[in-house]
């Protein structure tokens, strides 16, 4: 797969931190962007990736590094997984962590909860578990 520029690692180490939210305390990235979980993926394997599309909608967190920086979260559940060539995505207890392209702002929490590329995509807490938000279909995926 091509990197593009919803796949391309950042130069610095990601950070996954804890911020307050509307729905309680949840991971978010080092701009404060809620960080997302699509129930799509298994433990460790990146499901949006094989699907056209996906990741232009909903970007993976990545490194070229397997270091990742953890403030106030569980740096025991932080790792990486390979995604593509030496592009590694950020994980949480497992899971792949992914931002939304469309997002408000920092915190927002407006699209935890839709059902997109036949799954749904939750917010995560600091113990590695799923938060919803409202359930409704982002838009319309063939």
């Amino acid at each position: 797969m091509p990197i593009t520029a919803a796949t391309t690692p950042v130069a610095q180490a990601p950070t996954v931190r804890l911020e307050g939210t509307g729905l309680g305390k949840l991971l978010v990235d080092r701009s404060g962007f809620t960080l997302y979980l699509f129930t799509r993926d298994r433990r460790k394997q990146d499901s949006c990736a094989r699907m056209s599309g996906c990741l232009s909608v909903w970007p993976a967190l990545t490194t070229l590094d397997k270091r990742v920086v953890g403030e106030n979260v569980r740096s025991s559940l932080l790792g990486t997984i390979k995604l593509h060539g030496d592009v590694r995505q950020v994980t949480y207890a497992g899971h792949p962590l992914y931002t939304y392209a469309d997002d408000f702002g920092p915190r927002s929490t407006l699209y935890v909860g839709s059902y997109e590329y036949g799954g749904s995509w939750y917010a995560v807490n600091v113990s590695g578990n799923e938060v919803g938000g409202r359930t409704f279909a982002a838009r319309t995926v063939p």
